[in-house]
């Protein structure tokens, strides 16, 4: 199949630039003014559109197996086409746990079946995604997994994580962490900040996560394991990462849309504000811009953590962490930081469609000739109101529910081929 886009205001790494792209037997073939070509199958005409490398969403929960009431990878997938991303990276919440080739092959069956991108599974890094006890066999799963993590439990011990990453450090795998001390959670469910004290929720302290990234950070510098930290969320957390990159540590981290844009002041009685870790303070927040900023944090990924309505409609106290983000991420982010001149649509695409390609070795994000094209096409003009009701996604809880919003994608091009249209 041959493709061509016209007029299109191209990423070219340092900016935009008008031009057409030719696209033939998934990769890219030309790009330049005025092109043109003797056979094609489809023209697209993008004036006034932007085409960008497609998102990778390095932290996404698709339930499959497992939990598929609450999302399955055909619907996650779609979700994620329509929103723009042409890779998303799984995290390994699902029965059974991808613990071991055959834990792994249960998800890659039906990734294989029904993903409509590119799907990259982590395996975890302990038996049972439990945070302590035995280690996995990495060597086995290395081949199989884009990396490892335990998200949604940390690795309690210093022992264990050091063991983990030296395996890992001599495979040439990177460790993903959720950094969490459960014996600091004291049963909290929300920040540990003025709006708990003021309507008498248990708070989740910050020291919570930033003790296990200072104890990981010191660990990765002994063992030279590339570490990946998910989605943080406090100003003491982006500390000990400028820190630790300054010392050149191979530390990257992540946070999140609703941790860049919301903070506990923000929270209402309804579960769809209860996410792990939690919404921080607005000191926090400001923090983890200014680590945008400056570049210590690295990726924007979503943590997608879709539930069923039943289970996110129990207010604050009782509904299940997590908040879905494909299908709200980039024009939340365009709309509040990019057009209030924060930062730069450039920096922007760099954060969910360059760097986290670099960190997992996930291919380039080149718009060039000789490239694969995973692409995707913004119409920054698109004005709307998010209604959850919309979403392709089975999970429909956003504390961006109603917000006005800039930025639509309106095609995604994975391998050449489209996987979603509304041009």
């Amino acid at each position: 199949m041959t493709l061509l886009i016209k007029n299109a205001f191209v990423f070219s790494g340092n900016g935009f630039e008008k031009k057409d792209v030719i696209i033939e037997n998934n990769f890219i073939s030309a790009v330049g003014a005025s092109l043109s070509v003797e056979a094609v199958d489809c023209v697209f005409d993008c004036s006034g559109k932007y085409l960008i490398p497609g998102f990778v969403d390095v932290h996404v929960h698709l339930r499959e197996p497992g939990f598929s009431y609450k999302e399955t990878i055909k619907r996650g997938t779609e979700a994620a086409a329509l929103s723009g991303y042409t890779a998303v990276c799984t995290m390994p919440n699902v029965n059974p746990v991808p613990d071991s080739v055959e834990g792994i092959k249960a998800q890659t069956d039906i990734i294989r079946k029904d993903a409509i991108i590119k799907v990259y599974p982590f395996a975890s890094i302990t038996k049972g995604r439990k945070g302590e006890g035995e280690l996995v066999d990495f060597s086995s799963l290395k081949d199989l997994a884009v990396g490892f993590s335990d998200d949604g439990c940390g690795v309690q011990t210093a022992e264990l994580m050091e063991k983990a990453m030296t395996e890992c450090a001599s495979l040439g795998k990177i460790i993903s962490a959720h950094c969490e001390v459960n014996e600091l959670l004291n049963g909290g469910y929300i920040h540990d900040g003025e709006y708990a004290k003021k309507h008498n929720h248990k708070g989740i302290c910050s020291e919570s996560e930033w003790v296990q990234i200072k104890r990981d950070c010191e660990l990765a510098e002994k063992t030279g394991c590339q570490y990946h930290v998910c989605h943080i969320s406090t100003k003491e957390s982006v500390e000990i990462i400028r820190a630790a990159k300054k010392r050149g540590v191979k530390v990257t981290c992540e946070t999140a849309p609703h941790y860049l844009t919301l903070c506990d002041n923000d929270l209402l009685e309804d579960g769809r504000f209860k996410m792990n870790p939690p919404l921080r303070s607005d000191e926090d927040r400001r923090a983890l811009l200014q680590g945008v900023i400056d570049g210590t944090i690295d990726v924007i990924a979503t943590d997608h953590a879709p539930h069923s309505n039943e289970e996110k409609s129990r207010g604050l106290k009782d509904s299940a962490m997590g908040v879905v983000g494909l299908e709200t991420a980039f024009p939340v982010l365009y709309t509040k930081l990019v057009k209030t001149g924060i930062i730069t649509l450039e920096k922007l695409v760099y954060m969910m469609s360059v760097r986290p390609r670099k960190i997992f070795s996930l291919g380039t994000g080149r718009i060039e000739k000789g490239e694969i094209a995973d692409l995707a096409v913004i119409d920054l003009e698109c004005l709307r109101k998010i209604n959850s009701n919309e979403f392709l996604s089975k999970g429909k809880a956003t504390p961006f529910e109603g917000w006005e919003v800039y930025g639509k994608n309106i095609l995604t091009l994975c391998e050449g081929e489209v996987v979603y249209e509304a041009i």
